[in-house]
């Protein structure tokens, strides 16, 4: 399907798989995806493959993200990982403010626009997250928590930077329940998003921001999703974790 911006999946593997795991993981994906290149495909392992996952993707097109970074660069920060440890392992893009770290680590808008600020500085792509729950969208405020969201983790960021961040919308409620936002509903919260952008930058600007899709994104969903004007790629979660279903989802949104 033409786009205007170019289409990005990325596979959240989340806490799965060990190394040995990741190790049969990727390399079916080389098979499955190789030689495609008008889709960028970025996959997110655990800090634990990084290292390993990094020495197979390297002659390939896929390329490696991490799944979180500390907003430090070092020092006395037990259990954190710098975004000097994962540059270490050539990764390029970075998972920032999903909801489970929002839900279960306290993350705050605040916070994930300081760790933006410094995957910027260290020049990764941030892949920044937002969405609502199941309450903020029956109670009708889903608008100002999208909004809200999105102005307070991109703010103070250069047009430059702004251009090279990715957002991912994910609805917290489509998050491995099985349940997916209509595309329409989908494509009503991205153009909500690419609408906040352009009231932070401009319209150019917004034009070249890429925003995903995430939650619960299959083979059989992938390419209506996709064919929206605003969605500009998918987070995948469990698809993410299987070589046929992440590589069918890719597969299913080339023109």
């Amino acid at each position: 399907m033409e786009k205007e911006r170019k289409l990005i999946i990325a596979g959240n593997w989340k806490m799965n798989k060990t190394v040995a795991e990741a190790h049969d993981l990727v390399r079916g994906l080389k098979l499955e995806l190789a030689n495609i290149k008008d889709i960028d495909v970025v996959i997110c392992p655990p800090f634990t493959a990084l290292s390993e996952v990094s020495k197979e993707v390297i002659e390939s097109d896929i390329r490696l993200g991490a799944q979180n970074m500390s907003e430090h660069s070092g020092g006395a920060y037990t259990g954190d990982i710098s975004v000097l440890m994962l540059k270490e392992f050539l990764v390029r893009y970075v998972i920032l403010g999903h909801s489970e770290r929002r839900e279960y680590h306290k993350e705050s808008d605040a916070l994930i626009n300081i760790k933006t600020k410094a995957a910027h500085a260290a020049s990764l792509r941030p892949i920044v997250c937002v969405g609502e729950t199941l309450e903020e969208r029956e109670s009708g405020r889903f608008e100002e928590v999208i909004t809200t969201q999105v102005k307070g983790c991109l703010a103070g960021l250069e047009k430059n930077q702004m251009e090279e961040t990715i957002i991912a919308y994910e609805p917290v409620w489509a998050i491995g329940t099985g349940k997916t936002a209509s595309a329409e509903q989908a494509q009503e919260v991205h153009a909500l998003i690419r609408k906040t952008v352009a009231g932070l930058f401009d319209e150019a600007t917004a034009k070249r921001v890429r925003i995903q899709y995430g939650g619960s994104v299959k083979p059989a969903n992938a390419r209506e999703l996709m064919g929206q004007p605003d969605i500009d790629g998918a987070l995948v979660g469990g698809a993410a974790l299987e070589v046929r279903s992440f590589s069918d989802i890719v597969k299913n949104c080339l023109n």
